[in-house]
């Protein structure tokens, strides 16, 4: 199997996906006699987004959004830019935001403020990472994977300069 120089991995293959199955298992119980709809952010968030989908187990519809505030780089500019909207409309829709990580939290108060203002019936967000000691904007994460500290991760769709989105782990730079 490809494994990336000089990488330490954080949280392993089994890990993530045994945590996945048990935030699937915990939106099926809180979504009982709805159909959610579940948004996710590319491009990190996609290989977490097909995980968690497969393991909630009842009738869900689910888009794709893409936003940019980093670039090429590795620290966030500040600056939330929409790349590709929805397709679909969410107003009176129970909906569920499937994020890769919540840092700054910048981002993900960006797109709380665009989809509210959309009227959805609910606004949830389902991150796999969090980074709690870089938030600058507290933002609210309902079905959480997994809390790290600050280091630069990459891994299971976040990427390294857009390499190593592959890896079935996440990792970070020795």
């Amino acid at each position: 199997m490809f494994r990336p120089g000089n990488g330490k991995v954080q949280i392993s293959q089994d890990q993530i996906a045994r945590r996945i199955r048990e935030l699937g298992e915990q939106i099926r119980l809180d979504y009982t006699g709805q159909e959610p709809h579940l948004i996710c952010v590319l491009n990190g968030a996609f290989i977490f987004m097909a995980d968690l989908v497969r393991a909630i187990d009842m009738p869900l519809t689910m888009d794709f959004l893409a936003v940019s505030s980093y670039g090429s780089a590795q620290q966030t500019s500040g600056e939330v830019e929409l790349l590709k909207d929805l397709r679909m409309p969410i107003a009176g829709r129970a909906v569920i935001i499937v994020e890769d990580i919540v840092d700054t939290g910048i981002t993900i108060n960006y797109l709380l403020r665009l989809l509210e203002a959309r009227q959805p019936a609910s606004l949830r967000i389902a991150a796999l990472l969090s980074k709690p000691s870089r938030r600058k904007v507290e933002v609210p994460i309902h079905y959480l994977g997994f809390e790290i500290d600050d280091a630069f991760v990459y891994g299971y769709g976040l990427d390294r300069g857009q390499y190593d989105r592959n890896l079935p782990f996440i990792t970070s730079q020795a």
